[in-house]
């Protein structure tokens, strides 16, 4: 047994297991892709906004905006805005609105057309806060005196003809800025 115990190769102190080199290098690994993430989010520009687009306030809006689709709203209303008063996702169907986003004649105007994430932002916004025909016969409406929708959203109510985007102000004085909740003195206390 003697010789046995005297051939057996010894063991070098201090060896490591593979397990802690694993681990070191998946911590390594970890801090350095957090240093590239911070360091990459601390050099990039702020985000561009329209210099004569309005300020929007939030709460006056007709639907609380979920953070996941924060951009897409702010996208709209910068894009929209610099043309028209922009207008609630809710007026029109979800397929209406996938047709305005995508023509280049925009209501005898000629857009540039919204490509890659901008596109997509927007659409997110846009097919969220509408909702899509029900009726399989039902044709899409690309005019509001035409929606269902918008009809919907005001009962009672004697439109003027043409229905066009500027006269909403008639009623909601705020619409420029995207409020609709606040109506003018006759149609406050309305049913």
């Amino acid at each position: 047994m003697g010789f046995l115990s005297q051939n057996r190769i010894p063991r070098r102190k201090g060896r490591s297991s593979p397990w802690v080199l694993i681990l070191m290098i998946g911590v390594w690994s970890i801090a350095i892709a957090l240093s590239l993430v911070l360091a990459l989010n601390a050099g990039s520009p702020p985000p561009v906004i329209a210099q004569n687009a309005p300020t929007f306030n939030q709460i006056d809006n007709v639907d609380v905006v979920q953070p996941e689709y924060q951009l897409g709203y702010e996208l709209y209303l910068n894009t929209c805005s610099t043309c028209h008063i922009p207008i609630p996702p809710q007026v029109f169907p979800t397929q209406t609105w996938q047709q305005i986003i995508q023509d280049e004649q925009h209501y005898g105007a000629t857009l540039q057309p919204l490509d890659g994430p901008s596109l997509l932002l927007m659409w997110k916004y846009l097919q969220t806060y509408s909702r899509p025909i029900a009726l399989k016969d039902e044709a899409i409406p690309y005019r509001f005196n035409r929606s269902r929708y918008f009809k919907a959203l005001h009962p009672r109510v004697e439109l003027p003809q043409p229905v066009t985007v500027n006269s909403c102000v008639s009623c909601h004085p705020g619409a420029s800025e995207f409020n609709y909740r606040n109506l003018t003195p006759e149609w406050q206390n309305s049913p």
